[in-house]
């Protein structure tokens, strides 16, 4: 499966103000939004690429795989569910700690293109072969 390299920095945009506003309002909620939407792109089905697709109706001249940006979107899920159970336990610097870790890497990929957790995605490709074998199959 393909991907659209417009709509993934879309997305790390909205994701980008959305995180900043959960540390500004500290809503479990907005989070709790968030993390659904990770969840959502993580398995092929992202809101906010839908929408880039609504608003952008031009084909993209270029595409990339989408393997590494749903592992990016699950890494992402993960900090939301860590910065949910903060809040919900009243550890805010556990909120706050794994908001800002998510949203420094939705703002890097925004900002500068540089995807964190494909970056990730890739490395651990490279060292453990093993991973390589079962996604060839």
């Amino acid at each position: 499966m393909r991907a659209d390299p417009r709509a993934l920095r879309f997305g790390a945009a909205i994701t980008t103000l959305v995180l900043a506003s959960v540390l500004v309002t500290e809503s479990f909620w907005l989070l709790a939004a968030q993390a659904v939407v990770f969840a959502l792109g993580a398995h092929r089905r992202s809101p906010y690429a839908m929408l880039f697709k609504v608003l952008v109706r031009s084909d993209p001249t270029e595409t990339e795989d989408a393997r590494p940006p749903r592992f990016a979107q699950g890494v992402g899920l993960a900090f939301a569910v860590v910065g949910l159970v903060g809040f919900a336990t009243g550890i805010t610097s556990l909120a706050f700690v794994a908001t800002a870790a998510a949203l420094l890497a939705a703002f890097l990929n925004a900002a500068f293109g540089f995807c964190l957790g494909c970056e990730t995605y890739l490395l651990i490709r490279r060292l453990l072969p093993a991973a390589n074998m079962e996604v060839s199959k």
